[in-house]
């Protein structure tokens, strides 16, 4: 913004040294007629400089016009940049692969840092891996993972995602080689709609498969005070802790691509 203004005001000191006829402007100095374009456009008016003849008027009606449309557009600019909110979201370091419910689940931990509520959060995961087809060409193959609830009414501080690799999940089976082999990603998507603002937000983020940790979950963020109170302990939201080894599951390349 700062060298539109410049250069502006450097095309019309060219165009007042051309025609002239600036009152207290010494002739052909570029120098004097930049200083008063700059206080034309700025509005200033010390009254040292003015205009004298209709081409030197002329180029100040021009600029006056040009400068309050760089105003308008530059403060437009800046107020669309600064007063759309930032999602602020937290997504935890590792993805987690343990038992819940019996069930091997896959779990992602987010958390929103803003002071204010996300109301109707809603997070979508997809998978991502390399698959060879039946003319074997190797393409990215995306595919939704079913999640245990996608939605929440409002996100205050963390959530923990899961999706239950059971018999229905493009997961099943799973091994840390094979997630290598496959090269998987997992991406997270999150959008919702900020308390204070009430105005749309959404995140990003991408899990690499060297990030999952396997017979382990996110530890307790949540402990109980002498007063009975909860208390939240956000220095935990990266943790992991280990659990019961999970159980692998063997199933046929072909299922991966059903």
């Amino acid at each position: 913004m700062g060298a539109a203004f410049l250069l502006i005001n450097f095309l019309f000191a060219a165009g007042y040294t051309a025609v002239g006829g600036v009152a207290g402007a010494e002739p052909g100095s570029l120098a004097d007629h930049f200083f008063f374009s700059v206080q034309t456009m700025g509005t200033i008016g010390y009254g040292v400089m003015h205009p004298l003849t209709p081409a030197a008027e002329t180029l100040v009606t021009c600029e006056v016009i040009v400068g309050l449309s760089l105003i308008a557009l530059g403060s437009g600019m800046l107020f669309a940049k600064f007063s759309v909110p930032r999602a602020r979201m937290q997504f935890a370091e590792w993805v987690t692969v343990s038992p819940f419910d019996g069930t091997p689940t896959l779990m992602f931990r987010l958390g929103n840092q803003r002071a204010s509520q996300i109301i109707e959060a809603t997070v979508r995961v997809v998978l991502i891996r390399t698959e060879r087809n039946a003319e074997g060409v190797v393409y990215y193959r995306i595919r939704d993972l079913a999640l245990e609830r996608e939605r929440s009414p409002m996100l205050s501080r963390s959530w923990t995602v899961m999706h239950r690799i059971d018999e229905t999940s493009p997961l099943y089976g799973a091994t840390p080689e094979i997630l290598a082999r496959d090269e998987v990603e997992f991406t997270l998507t999150v959008v919702g709609l900020d308390e204070s603002s009430a105005q749309n937000v959404h995140a990003r983020h991408t899990y690499d498969h060297v990030q999952v940790r396997w017979g382990a979950r996110h530890a307790d963020m949540l402990s109980e005070r002498s007063d009975g109170r909860l208390r939240i302990d956000m220095r935990q939201f990266h943790s992991v802790v280990p659990t019961a080894p999970t159980a692998t599951f063997r199933y046929p390349r072909e299922s991966l691509r059903s």
